[in-house]
């Protein structure tokens, strides 16, 4: 069946979320886009049965649009037409290399990152495109707004839907994501002393960061245009793959997470490119300002991913929705830093100062009282602002650690990129299997993507370098 029958008076148990308001405004309206790279050519028949079958019932939001009720936003459930949300893209025929292909995929996905959703019809869409290119033979695109939910709610859903591809009837192990917690809670609260301490500390420097990041904006670099409207141009995504091995060979020999050492490539990658590509009329970029904003998972249990149908509920312990906060961090100047390595620690020290200190927390309640005060327009424009002052984004999501497939198309790869954001460079990162893939959203004609993936390969190669000189700590 291509519809989908439901009561056109049924809303869903609960309205949009402050945050989920804030998301899909005139001022700020993001999504997520999502790529699987399938190993065969893709079945149109069995994705369209996929989407019917199973897609349409992992949440009724994707079956629902936002409506005004008294003032405020609720899901209402609609009748969902397949082929209003399901494109097939027709590139030009003939015997093309699998180089140009990724040209025309390229063009099309800078085409679907700019147009916007109908408002009476569900905030998602999906692109099936059969040509083969260099990475795949073909390519299945969604495109999801954040309204909907957040990145560990979409990547839960893509686990639920995901089967082994060595052998179906399996159920999929779902990745942990608790990697480097600390052992013994208990030592936290040792002493007395050293909690007041720590929690002085958090909200001295929670303050200062609130002052700082709600005045101060970046400096005008080679990463940042100072461009009013720069979601609304034309972006580039493209990406690059480094082992997920030699990502924890570094973890594990400098003591950090996986986190830090990403951080610290991407710093200093950024770094990199922009010592390249300065020009006369920019601030050098070793004295230059500059922040990433980091998008982090606000739930308070941060436990392994869990299956959509106990994400769904009041009592959940990680519900589904927009849990999300955006953390900036300072990147090392090139002036203060020596070796290569101190990239990472800086990372290290500059994402755990601001973990633990009240920062994340401050923010959100600020934004809830100018949400409340007034309205999700006001609370939008703040979160913009915020953004906008800042030089990129940084989005980490721990991806599928097994061979997995989704109806029947074994994936190859898979990375995604947020949407909607009022910054020129956007930086993602996911795993899959062994494979850690990092793609850049860069604005057309600002940002060279070449170069920017050259540095990174240059960073990385000169952390792993340096990291190689230490000697493996025996237990």
């Amino acid at each position: 069946m291509e519809f989908i029958k439901v009561d056109d008076g049924d809303y869903y148990n609960e309205p949009v979320s402050p945050t989920g308001q804030c998301l899909n405004t005139s001022v700020l309206s993001m999504s997520v886009l999502g790529v699987l790279e399938s190993e065969v050519p893709i079945d149109e028949s069995k994705i369209m049965s996929f989407l019917q079958d199973v897609f349409l019932h992992i949440n009724p939001r994707f079956c629902s649009i936002m409506v005004d009720v008294d003032g405020e936003k609720q899901w209402k459930k609609v009748e969902v037409k397949l082929t209003d949300h399901v494109h097939v893209p027709i590139f030009p025929s003939g015997v093309l290399s699998s180089e140009s292909y990724d040209l025309y995929l390229g063009d099309y996905i800078s085409k679907v990152v700019l147009e916007n959703y109908p408002e009476d019809k569900p905030l998602w869409e999906v692109h099936i495109v059969k040509y083969p290119t260099s990475n795949a033979a073909g390519n299945l695109i969604f495109k999801l707004h954040h309204a909907l939910g957040d990145g560990y709610s979409f990547m839960s859903a893509l686990l639920s839907c995901l089967q082994r591809a060595d052998d179906p009837s399996l159920p999929l192990t779902f990745p942990s994501r608790r990697g480097s917690e600390r052992k013994g809670r208990d030592n936290y609260y040792k002493s007395a002393l050293r909690w007041v301490s720590q929690n002085l500390t958090s909200a001295f420097y929670a303050v200062k960061d609130l002052g700082w990041n709600a005045f101060v904006e970046d400096d005008q670099t080679p990463i940042k245009s100072g461009n009013s409207g720069v979601k609304f141009r034309p972006m580039d995504i493209s990406s690059l793959i480094f082992s997920l091995d030699e990502i924890k060979l570094i973890k594990n020999k400098l003591n950090v997470t996986i986190n830090d050492v990403i951080c610290g490539i991407v710093f200093f990658a950024t770094r990199l490119y922009m010592q390249e590509m300065i020009n006369n009329n920019q601030k050098s970029s070793s004295a230059a300002s500059c922040r990433a904003m980091v998008l982090v998972n606000t739930r308070i249990t941060h436990g392994d991913y869990k299956p959509v149908k106990q994400m769904i509920g009041p009592s959940s312990e990680m519900p589904w929705g927009n849990r999300i906060a955006f953390m900036p961090v300072s990147m090392p100047k090139l002036t203060e830093i020596l070796n290569p390595l101190d990239f990472v620690f800086e990372a290290q020290k500059h994402i755990k100062r601001k973990r633990s200190s009240f920062s994340v927390f401050f923010y959100n309640k600020l934004f809830e009282i100018v949400s409340k005060l007034r309205g999700h327009e006001a609370a939008s424009r703040y979160m913009h602002n915020r953004l906008k002052k800042s030089s990129l984004m940084i989005s980490n999501m721990i991806g599928p650690a097994q061979k997995t497939a989704l109806a029947d198309h074994p994936i190859k790869g898979v990375y995604f990129m947020v949407l909607g954001i009022p910054q020129d460079l956007i930086i993602t990162i996911v795993s899959y299997i062994g494979d850690l893939r990092i793609s850049l959203g860069t604005q057309k004609g600002f940002i060279d993507p070449q170069k920017f993936k050259s540095c990174l390969k240059n960073a990385f190669e000169m952390i792993l370098e340096a990291t190689d000189k230490i000697p493996i700590q025996k237990n």
